[in-house]
Formats: C-alpha cells, structure tokens, sequence
C-alpha cells in the first residue's frame, strides 16, 4: 500500500516536471510549430481537448499531418475509400466542434 502511495506521488511530481510538448497531443504540437499568425498556445491547446474528444489518437495524427501538408487534407476529402470517407466525415464534425469552442 504504501509503495502504490509513494508510486502515485513520483508519478504526479515527474509529470508536473515534463515539458508541456510532451505532454501535447498530435493536434497541439502541429498547431503550435504551424506557420499561421492567429494561433496561439490556449488556442492550439483547446483545439486539442476537442480532439481528444472526438478523434481517436491514431486520426488525431492522421489529422496532424494536415497543418503540415494542406494539400493531404484535400486528397483525403476527395479520396473514394469508404475509410477516408468515414475520417473525413468525423475531422469535419471535430472541425465544427472546434471552431464553437475554440473561437
């Protein structure tokens, strides 16, 4: 009992240690290190709560990949896979979800 107290503590403590990028989602690092003017570390950090709400982690890192590479965002969209199709229809409504919460 007392080892899970102590473990629970040193958890705590080294995760108020970490840098705030480790501790970032997908969608707050691409955001952050994006080259757009309007964003800021409250704004990137509130899009990436509503990810975490509505995308899995492995579509937040697909979603990522669109603050990089815009273009990627537009083949997806217009992609015919039934998969792509699925994402696209979630990253719009996570889009949606962040734009009322986030602006």
């Amino acid at each position: 009992m007392r080892q899970a107290v102590i473990g629970s503590i040193l958890a705590g403590f080294l995760v108020s240690l970490a840098p705030a990028a480790v501790l970032a989602g997908p969608i707050d690092r691409a955001c952050n290190s994006s080259p757009r003017k309007q964003k800021s570390p409250a704004l990137c950090a509130c899009i990436q709560a509503v990810a975490d709400q509505s995308l899995t982690r492995r579509e937040q890192r697909q979603a990522a990949r669109f603050f990089r590479d815009p273009h990627r965002a537009q083949e997806m969209r217009q992609s015919s896979s039934a998969d792509n199709k699925r994402f696209w229809l979630r990253y719009r409504a996570f889009g949606a979800q962040a734009e009322q919460r986030c602006s």
